[in-house]
């Protein structure tokens, strides 16, 4: 095996000309790529991978919604590994972010069809339907399908911004809802997703690989202080109840906890707004939002308790009302502890340079998680850009995430 993937020498070119291939589907004027779900470009960009996998002699199908699968049959058929990831992009997003795995998984199953024949179980590319919430209020449709945890009602009644409904849409699209929303697949025994890491450590640290063991947990707040709009000329600095300041006295203390708390917590205050929000008017309303992350569940509930009763304890000091809304709690979800073991031993008998390390964005690998057996691979993100059509990835980092794949889907398809 070892010998077999250090002369997969022409991955690079390979991987990265398949990439440019898939951002012709959705190529947005503006230099990025918008592939959103149910429109003309996915579609287009759906029915050409279904090709390609047909053209490596792979089993293609669509499911009811729309994700769509290319089979290494395994002589048992009743259990499969499943790789893959999402095929829509954000609005002018990047090429790698979702395709990237699509595009690596088929062509390891390429070439662990070409090196080793038939698995020993199933192997399967996934190119899923949905997981940005870029068109429609809502996330992960494609694994959530998957897995028997998206819920039509949720969906029926949604529409994107131009009005056009979610129902219509899919339908328009060739697709429709499952007849059972609970029912899932059960026959996968694994799944390995691989994708660009979307921070900047890889590159920092010149590793070209990770194996992420966790996706962080979030809690997101949006803060809302009420104080007293009035002049700014006329209105004494002590009889103010000024919501700027009150805000920014709030934010500046969240921040300096989380860096004194370290890593891997982290703390973002992503919007504000001020109303009236004019030159020469105290502001009498601010808002803002607050996203904090963690990989350990109680260190996460700690934190945000103990900032919140801070933000209180300011609110009273400056004389406002504020309310604080809490309207995400995610936990953070493992990845599989046996499968991520496995990927350790393949690095290291395949000499790959690696590390450990854990997601700090979402993926659909945490909906996986839960149900079936869940590993992810990281790549490095040039300056961690992403959601963005400078995003990037080297050629060459590309090419040792796929043979880190192989190695994995390997171990998991041709081994008992």
């Amino acid at each position: 095996m070892k010998d077999i993937i250090q002369k997969l020498d022409n991955l690079a070119e390979e991987t990265a000309g398949k990439l440019e291939w898939l951002a012709e589907f959705g190529k947005d004027p503006e230099g990025g790529v918008s592939r959103l779900l149910y429109t003309n470009e996915w579609v287009e960009g759906q029915h050409a991978l279904k090709e390609w996998m047909e053209n490596e002699g792979l089993e293609a199908r669509f499911d009811d919604i729309g994700n769509l699968y290319g089979t290494l049959t395994g002589k048992n058929t009743n259990e499969t590994v499943l790789t893959g990831s999402h095929v829509d992009t954000v609005k002018n997003g990047g090429r790698f972010d979702g395709a990237y795995g699509i595009v690596a998984g088929i062509i390891a199953l390429k070439y662990l069809k070409k090196h080793f024949g038939q698995p020993l179980r199933n192997i399967e590319v996934v190119s899923m339907a949905e997981e940005e919430g870029s068109r429609f209020p809502y996330a992960f449709w494609g694994s959530k399908n998957i897995v028997g945890l998206a819920k039509r009602e949720d969906v029926k009644d949604i529409t994107d911004f131009d009005g056009i409904p979610f129902v219509e849409a899919m339908s328009k699209a060739g697709f429709k809802f499952k007849a059972d929303d609970t029912a899932k697949r059960e026959d996968l025994k694994a799944f390995v997703e691989i994708h660009v890491e979307q921070g900047s450590v890889l590159e920092t640290e010149q590793i070209p690989v990770a194996v992420v063991y966790s996706i962080v947990g979030q809690r997101r707040f949006t803060v809302e202080i009420t104080g007293e709009a009035n002049h700014a000329g006329t209105t004494p600095m002590g009889y103010r109840k000024d919501t700027v300041y009150a805000a920014s006295q709030m934010i500046f203390e969240l921040i300096s906890m989380a860096r004194e708390e370290g890593d891997p917590l982290v703390a973002t205050v992503g919007k504000i707004e001020a109303e009236p929000n004019i030159v020469n008017v105290v502001p009498g309303k601010a808002i803002f939002t607050i996203d904090v992350r963690h990989t350990n569940k109680e260190i996460l509930v700690n934190f945000t308790e103990k900032m919140t009763e801070r933000m209180k304890e300011i609110s009273k000091e400056h004389g406002v009302e504020t309310v604080i809304d809490m309207w995400m709690d995610a936990d953070p979800v493992p990845m599989d502890a046996t499968i991520v073991q496995l990927i350790e031993n393949q690095f290291k008998q395949n000499g790959l340079n690696y590390k450990l390390m854990h997601s700090g964005a979402g993926h659909d690998s945490q909906i996986f998680a839960p149900v079936v057996p869940t590993a992810m691979l990281f790549v490095p993100s040039l300056k961690g850009i992403s959601h963005n059509p400078a995003e990037f990835t080297e050629p060459a980092d590309l090419a040792e995430g796929v043979k880190a794949l192989i190695g994995a889907l390997y171990e998991l398809g041709y081994k008992e």
